[in-house]
């Protein structure tokens, strides 16, 4: 769900939605990492200013994950 919900919401913020996608790891720790990729013109509108947009992105889909009780953790990556 999680992973669902922060591919939903960069779509909304990007040029390209279609380059929108998202990967899911699970790491050692038991963290869930999702790795999200947008096309590279489109990197600095899902950071955002100082961070910002990123760090909301990461708050809303850690709080969508407490229901399902998992920890995640989310990373911006480039897509080719």
């Amino acid at each position: 769900m999680s992973a669902e919900l922060l591919e939903y919401l960069a779509r909304g913020l990007v040029d390209e939605p279609d380059a929108v996608r998202v990967e899911r790891f699970e790491r050692d720790d038991g963290v869930v990492l999702l790795r999200l990729h947008v096309a590279p013109d489109d990197v600095g509108k899902v950071i955002g200013r100082q961070g910002r947009l990123v760090r909301s992105l990461r708050t809303v889909v850690r709080a969508a994950s407490t229901r399902t009780r998992e920890r995640v953790a989310v990373e911006i990556a480039e897509s080719e």
